[in-house]
């Protein structure tokens, strides 16, 4: 009987012992929100696989040489593992590190004429057929993308991006980089994403607009040329066939960070 009421008293769980079950279940959530949907999801995947193969293997069979080689590789896994999920790690700790983000949340939610001046000008280049690209700057700095268009630094109106995607304007190629709610610059040029594309239709307009959005918090809109139809890339995920009509709110959701994307699909 005393043995079973010692073993129990080293059973019984203190404030420290809640605090750290909490902790490491809460970064554990952490890292699985941060890498959901991401290409970082199907590596982690396919690790999960690998190990629980080479447990079986070192604990159902007397393998010398082949534990040998998987107790000598963990130190290469644990160096390799940073460079594999290095835009997952980045993104990460940018989030991390800007609080700017979580205040959003505590915005109520106010009519942006710049808002209004892009629904009106998304919803004129999707009837005209003129395909546009315009990324909302967050907390990570474009300023490397600006450089690489013609800086503007000019009010958002509907007239101005209209002028700008005109197919017989200088500027229509490339994209439009909106900070502070001004456009910074115009004809900037994007990282293309490596991920493939399910549709045919999308082309390389949403392929740059996917790309900035793997690199960089950036909030991106996408109007197809060759359908008119508007999609939303943010944090390496596109979402396609967003109603023009209901753009405003859109935005002033992603911007804000309310409502999910889930929500947001039509």
């Amino acid at each position: 009987m005393d043995n079973v009421l010692a073993h129990l008293s080293r059973l019984q769980l203190d404030w420290s012992n809640v605090l750290d079950i909490a902790l490491v279940t809460a970064v554990i959530y952490t890292i699985l929100v941060l890498i959901r949907g991401t290409r970082a999801v199907q590596v982690l995947r396919g690790l999960i696989v690998l190990a629980l193969l080479v447990f079986f293997l070192s604990v159902a069979f007397n393998l010398p040489a082949f534990n040998w080689l998987v107790s000598n590789s963990i130190p290469a896994l644990l160096v390799a593992v940073p460079v594999i999920f290095q835009p997952e790690l980045r993104r990460a700790l940018e989030q991390l590190g800007h609080t700017s983000r979580y205040l959003r949340l505590f915005r109520r939610h106010q009519d942006s004429p710049m808002i209004t001046a892009i629904k009106e000008a998304s919803q004129r280049l999707s009837q005209r057929r003129h395909g546009a690209l315009i990324v909302f700057e967050q907390d990570t700095g474009l300023q490397e993308y600006i450089d690489t268009g013609v800086t503007l630094n000019a009010a958002v109106s509907t007239e101005l991006l209209l002028t700008i995607f005109n197919k017989h304007t200088e500027l229509h190629d490339g994209a439009v980089i909106v900070r502070n709610e001004l456009i910074a610059a115009a004809a900037c040029v994007m990282p293309l994403s490596t991920s493939s594309l399910s549709d045919s239709q999308m082309g390389l307009r949403h392929r740059a607009g996917l790309g900035i959005s793997e690199v960089s918090d950036a909030i991106v809109l996408i109007i197809s040329e060759e359908t008119g139809q508007a999609s939303i890339a943010h944090n390496g995920r596109i979402i396609r066939r967003q109603d023009i009509s209901r753009l405003d709110n859109i935005l002033h959701a992603f911007l804000q960070n309310r409502g999910s994307q889930r929500e947001l699909q039509v």
